[in-house]
């Protein structure tokens, strides 16, 4: 046969050129005829395998046998395999399924994937992504809808603010003419007396040039009337006093967006994607709170080194903090996992945890807040004339320090990194909201952003709201206690109830975040409760000053 016209032409056989072979070897690569396959056959220099047209390249080679093909599929293995394989032994005690009986399985398995595809799935897809215009148009509308509305609201603040800054103007015009008028008063009075004083001296002057006795026997002197200079009119000047501009408070006053909820359904059961935030579920006080676990720490009494403070790294590990330098991490099968000396040597006065899992901590020795990144100490804020006491993280990356300045006043201080954003120190009498003795002032945001510290020297809680002012003080309940409130360590959960430690009295009280006594932990065997921290689960974490111990408690649902 002409091999120009090859391409051109019918499949023939290789052997004879018979068109239309029905046969083919799947080593030699060839197409035969049925008459054919018994010459190809004889050929003992090589292996063959002949096999139906259809079925050609069926039978894989042999990744471990050059020219053998597989015959079998071994499904331990998950690999083709040929007979030489099978008596090497290697695939012993294998479950060994021939490859048609495989390719029909594997086919049925294709087919019905095919078909629900096709049927299903590929419809479903379809009708979902149809509705996407349609939700993308909602988003932009809304969107429209929601800048037009924030515009809106903005103008309104505009029109607020230029009506203040008018009012002061104005104010300003009016102090001018007020100021004005006195001054043109006075000026006017001096000016007179001026006028009185030359004509006087004009009068002395012919009185001088006159020998008339008669004339200059008529004088009256007035110098010691004009000795007595006229009162000074003092002018106080007025002076712009501008305040401090909180972002945070500028936030608040605009207005807020709610929370973007993305969320994806699968039969009727709804998942929040990742990001997307909701409203904590609600988790009712039970009757008789439990203790869950108690870890037992290397600090307390007996070793001089009583423990004080505790900050959650996770519900299962635990930032401790005592009376030494150093600062350990315990897990809730008592195990010391980490340890961290602070940078100065002193000893840290309180702890907390970043949202990343970093450790902070305050020196009032040093003067400084420090945050532990990868075993690396960092000073964030380093004070002039006022020392750290106690420290919390809040909810947006802010550090929020009780400073004292020698025991003369004290104050809270908002930092974002280690820029100063807000001071709290008097209340609207401007009276001191804090008490002024450098007493233990533990500090802690709630989820409404309130902040609340436990001043125990006046024995109160005492709660403002992001804007620094007062919202309530709390001296306990009216019950009768043995001992006078005094509490230490303060903390707040996902219900933004607050929880704090009556350290004379061996007990917690939970409040509500209005101020109003909810109830006591008091049946947990509580010795010397002094910090507290609150888990991600809302489980407590209490450390015993004297014993060493942190008690998990559980005490709502």
């Amino acid at each position: 046969m002409d091999p120009r016209t090859w391409a051109q032409d019918v499949l023939r056989c290789h052997l004879c050129a018979t068109p239309g072979p029905p046969m083919y070897c799947d080593i030699c690569h060839i197409h035969l005829c049925k008459a054919c396959v018994g010459e190809h056959l004889s050929d003992e220099s090589k292996d063959h395998k002949v096999v139906p047209f259809k079925k050609r390249g069926f039978a894989p080679e042999c990744l471990n046998h050059s020219k053998k093909l597989c015959e079998l599929y071994c499904e331990h293995c998950n690999i083709f395999i040929c007979l030489e394989c099978v008596s090497s032994g290697e695939h012993l005690g294998h479950k060994q399924v021939e490859l048609l009986k495989s390719l029909e399985a594997k086919k049925e398995v294709l087919q019905k994937d095919l078909q629900e595809l096709e049927k299903l799935i590929y419809p479903k897809y379809q009708e979902i992504e149809s509705n996407f215009p349609d939700l993308k148009a909602d988003v932009k509308e809304n969107s429209k809808k929601l800048t037009t509305a924030i515009g809106k609201h903005g103008s309104i603040l505009h029109r607020e603010i230029d009506t203040a800054i008018n009012k002061l103007k104005s104010d300003v015009v009016e102090m001018e003419s007020k100021h004005l008028v006195a001054l043109n008063k006075h000026e006017n009075e001096i000016k007179c007396i001026c006028t009185e004083i030359t004509q006087i001296i004009g009068y002395l002057k012919k009185l001088l040039n006159s020998n008339d006795v008669s004339f200059v026997s008529t004088y009256q002197s007035r110098n010691a009337e004009f000795r007595r200079l006229p009162p000074k009119l003092t002018v106080s000047l007025p002076i712009f006093t501008p305040h401090d501009i909180y972002r945070e408070q500028i936030y608040q006053q605009i207005g807020s967006l709610s929370s973007l909820s993305i969320k994806t359904e699968k039969h009727g059961y709804t998942m929040e994607s990742p990001g997307a935030e909701s409203s904590p579920p609600d988790k009712p006080l039970i009757d008789v709170p439990q203790i869950i676990t108690e870890i037992t720490t290397e600090y307390g009494e007996s070793n001089y080194n009583r423990l004080r403070n505790v900050s959650c790294l996770s519900d299962d590990e635990v930032w401790t903090a005592g009376d030494d330098n150093m600062m350990k991490l315990y897990n809730l099968h008592s195990k010391l996992v980490k340890s961290i000396q602070t940078k100065s040597g002193n000893r840290p006065i309180d702890i907390a945890v970043t949202q990343s899992g970093e450790l902070v901590y305050t020196d009032l020795s040093d003067r400084t807040v420090n945050i532990v990144k990868n075993t690396q100490i960092q000073t964030v804020i380093r004070l002039q004339g006022w020392k750290p006491l106690h420290v919390c993280v809040t909810s947006s990356g802010n550090l929020i320090v009780m400073v004292t300045d020698d025991e003369k006043q004290a104050k809270v201080m908002r930092y974002s990194g280690s820029t100063e954003k807000q001071t709290i120190q008097y209340n609207d009498k401007g009276q001191p909201l804090y008490s002024s003795h450098s007493y233990a002032k533990y500090i802690s945001q709630n989820k409404n952003l309130d902040i609340c510290v436990a001043d125990s020297e006046s024995g109160a809680i005492v709660v403002v709201n992001q804007a620094g002012k007062l919202r309530f003080t709390y001296t306990g309940p009216p019950s009768t206690t043995k001992e006078p409130f005094l509490p230490i360590g303060i903390t707040t959960d996902s219900q933004s109830r607050i929880l704090t430690a009556d350290i004379k009295n061996h007990r917690i009280h939970i409040l509500d975040q209005d101020g109003q006594f909810l109830r006591y932990i008091d049946n947990c065997h509580l010795q010397y409760p002094w910090g507290l921290c609150v888990g991600t689960r809302d489980n407590l974490f209490m450390v015993e000053r004297d014993t060493g111990k942190v008690k998990k408690i559980q005490y709502c649902m």
